[in-house]
């Protein structure tokens, strides 16, 4: 397979498509013959080679003997796009014969649509449609360019062209996005304008349901447009269904959900959402021995958690019964037997470890009636684990390795958490998902490109069992860099006390991500934004800091505290000197409401901000130098320090500022008031600061190992740090807006530090803060840095 990467890269793949071609085991023999009839083994134009990769990734089965044809049709410039390819694969599909003229007009064939023709078609939607695009504006503009491409006259156009004259129309009736649109910041000053434009810009949100229809998720089939075994098949399902989309999210639950969890979470709710359907939460319950309750409760809480109700909780063993009478069926028409092969014995007959050629076993040709008394035998317990298995009687000439006559049957004497020992027999995954899918109706099989030699292993057996088909559908999954995913090395980890649990907020398992105080909509967004392909989505993690940022930037309160604290006493001032300070929750953010912090004549700043040697680079707080207050009035200039016996500075003494000429300080430096009477300074238990887990972008690539990447300093815990009394008001409207059960959600900037949140082992009693006493109700006060502050990295003045 290796000689065709750079047969693939010369019609115009690039190097890492040409190698991930080339290993598909499916794909790559059929590509390599549709360049062998295209005669382009030497090169092609970028355009026609990538006509040909769609062609050999699409053609059915039904439409292989007529690929020649396709290829003809592509090489001499009839098909233009994927969109006539794909009509035209639908067209030849199961003929016996093609009528050209009958092929040209169902492909569009010599139809040509002009830019003009576009312009006027467009126009014309938008008049008809204006009322509801200047009521609702941008947002729907993704509905509305999925529908214009659905119209007739537009069939065959260029969807660039089509995107492109709707994004200008839309522009010159509704201006440029604006606050209707997005939330906006206000304006800064005229002189910080440009920066503030930055910003905004920055935190445009997704339209979430945008790539829904763009894309290859806009060419998936309507409702009813997979064809069936039998056509009575598909008159049933569209009289349950209605013709709704159904999808469905089916995980296994024998461990917790991860990033990339998050993104097949987003695309089977919302492309079920965006099509006005429905979605499934299936568990795949059909391994006792690694199911556990604690799975299956986190799997629908990190669903719910990230914005989606499932219209059903369904389980695979809701349809043990089913299964099993079907699995009966099976062995009837000849299509299923039991197999008394070891493990070892079945790999050797799929050819081994060097694959060579394979044979069938000595069973597969058992007669029906003696497989139906094993499989009886089994079912009743009469077998050993391991002893006997039902396999499906496939194709061992094909060669997709999922047509090696696949187990659908093993014996488990493991009791199961819903049906108990009802069953010690149980279905496999290669068995039951498709079936499943059938039972439910489900529409649009969505999963990850992992499963694309499944594809025609689940055709083959809802055909061979004459039920409803579904259609499967591929995309990449994500990974990010810098992580692990896997749930055994998880597991291993988590067994050898490397971490603390699976919700250690180092961990990128969603239980972690959201103990480390990442809101959900930040993953939504960040997965969406990504959109979806069917290629493998290999992200750096700096960039999902960036969307944790972006939403946190809009959304957290802003609260002074000092990780390491320095005491500041201001000389000038009397004892007794307090003054209220009003603080802004949010800097030029009214909404967000603010908080009263006592100024006095001790404060405590962060030691980071106080420097005995002062140079010409460095702006904040150093002996005879003026430093600026957040939100105090004047500024406080250094005139002496005190050390102890060992040479450290334990307080600096400064003067208040407010009776000499005021000059705004080179810049501004936070602080926490020394006031038992107001209860301040507010004292943090434990701030957890977390850094990455692995020290390389690849740990699995770690010479010894991930194990060996582990990063010794990716936990530091800070204890005697203190904040504001204005977390009191921030907990407390906390409290009020969402009942304070999801600690993680109380999240905030702590200025020039990063961004936080609550953690879980926080003491913090629910019923004191409703009764309006938070000082009391707060009695160990643990955060977690969710992420630092963007501009403050390396930061070092």
């Amino acid at each position: 397979m290796d000689e065709l990467i750079p047969v693939f890269v010369k019609i115009g793949l690039s190097e890492q498509k040409a190698k991930e071609t080339a290993k598909n085991k499916k794909l790559a023999p059929m590509l390599a013959t549709v360049i062998d009839d295209a005669q382009v083994g030497d090169g092609c134009d970028k355009d026609i080679g990538i006509l040909l990769y769609h062609l050999a990734s699409t053609i059915t089965k039904d439409a292989a003997p007529h690929r020649a044809y396709l290829v003809n049709k592509i090489t001499n410039g009839d098909l233009k796009s994927n969109d006539q390819i794909t009509a035209g694969i639908k067209f030849v599909d199961d003929l016996p014969s093609i009528d050209e003229k009958a092929f040209d007009e169902a492909t569009g064939v010599g139809v040509v649509v002009t830019a003009e023709q576009v312009k006027d078609l467009v126009t014309g939607f938008i008049n008809d449609n204006k009322d509801n695009i200047s009521a609702n504006r941008y947002k729907t503009l993704g509905p509305n360019l999925a529908a214009v491409r659905k119209l007739e006259a537009l069939r065959w156009a260029d969807g660039g062209v089509i995107k492109k004259e709707l994004d200008d129309q839309y522009l010159a009736l509704l201006g440029p996005r604006d606050e209707r649109d997005v939330p906006q910041k206000k304006k800064k000053e005229p002189k910080a304008a440009k920066k503030e434009a930055v910003q905004v810009e920055a935190a445009r949100p997704v339209d979430p349901m945008r790539m829904f229809y763009e894309g290859e998720l806009a060419r998936l089939h309507k409702p009813g447009g997979n064809k069936q075994i039998k056509p009575e098949l598909m008159d049933e399902h569209l009289k349950t269904t209605g013709g709704k989309v159904m999808t469905r999210f089916p995980p296994e639950p024998n461990g917790y959900l991860h990033i990339g969890h998050a993104k097949a979470i987003n695309v089977n709710f919302g492309y079920a959402k965006a099509h006005n359907g429905v979605t499934y939460l299936r568990y795949d319950d059909t391994n006792p021995e690694a199911e556990e309750e604690k799975y299956f409760t986190s799997i629908i809480d990190t669903v719910r958690w990230l914005g989606f109700e499932p219209w059903k909780v369904t389980y695979s063993s809701d349809y043990f019964q089913q299964l099993y009478e079907l699995a009966l069926q099976l062995i009837r028409k000849g299509l299923a037997y039991t197999c008394q092969c070891t493990g070892e014995e079945i790999h050797a007959h799929r050819g081994g470890d060097d694959g060579g050629a394979r044979t069938a076993c000595v069973h597969r040709d058992r007669p029906v009636e003696e497989t139906l008394d094993q499989f009886e035998k089994m079912k009743q317990g009469r077998y050993k684990e391991g002893e006997v298995t039902l396999r499906m009687k496939m194709d061992l000439e094909n060669g997709n390795p999922q047509f090696w006559d696949l187990i659908a049957y093993r014996v488990l004497y493991t009791p199961h958490h819903r049906t108990g020992s009802d069953w010690c027999i149980y279905p496999t995954y290669d068995y039951t998902h498709c079936l499943v899918d059938s039972f439910e109706n489900i529409t649009h099989s969505l999963c990850t490109t992992e499963f694309i030699q499944s594809r025609e292993s689940y055709y083959w057996l809802v055909d061979a069992l004459e039920v409803y088909k579904p259609v499967q559908w591929e995309y990449g999954r994500l990974n990010v860099t810098g992580t692990i995913m896997s749930k055994r090395k998880i597991l291993k980890m988590v067994t050898n006390k490397l971490v603390n649990d699976w919700d250690d907020p180092r961990l990128f398992t969603l239980v972690g991500i959201r103990r480390r105080g990442v809101p959900p909509e930040a993953i939504n967004n960040f997965v969406l934004e990504l959109g979806v392909t069917t290629n493998k989505t290999v992200i750096n993690t700096t960039r999902f800091d960036a969307k944790v940022r972006e939403h946190l930037d809009n959304t957290a309160p802003r609260l002074m505290t000092v990780l390491e604290p320095l005491k500041v006493v201001l000389k000038n001032l009397a004892d007794d000197f307090v003054e209220d300070i009003v603080v802004p929750n949010k800097p030029r953010d009214a909404a967000m409401g603010e908080h009263t912090v006592p100024f006095t004549k001790v404060l405590y700043i962060d030691r980071a901000d106080f420097r005995e040697q002062d140079s010409k680079d460095y702006y904040r707080m150093a002996p005879g130098k003026s430093v600026g207050l957040l939100h105090v009035k004047h500024p406080v200039r250094c005139v002496d320090i005190e050390k102890d016996s060992q040479g450290n500075v334990v307080t600096v003494i400064c003067e208040y500022e407010n009776d000499v000429a005021f000059k705004k300080p080179k810049t501004y430096i936070h602080w926490i008031a020394d006031c038992p009477a107001r209860g301040s300074p507010v004292k943090l238990d434990e701030v957890r600061v977390y850094e990455p887990l692995f020290k390389h972008e690849n740990p699995e690539k770690a010479e010894g190992g991930y194990l060996n990447d582990l990063n010794e300093l990716s936990l530091s815990v800070v204890k005697g740090g203190l904040a504001t009394v204005g977390i009191y008001d921030q907990v407390a409207d906390w409290v009020n807006k969402t009942g304070g059960k999801d600690k993680e959600s109380m999240r905030w900037q702590f200025v020039r530090t990063g961004y936080f949140c609550l953690d879980k082992d926080t003491d913090l009693d629910l019923d004191l803060v409703k009764k309006g006493n938070v000082k009391e109700a707060l009695r160990h006060i643990v955060v977690n840095r969710t992420v630092t502050l963007k501009e403050d990295a390396g930061k070092s003045s």
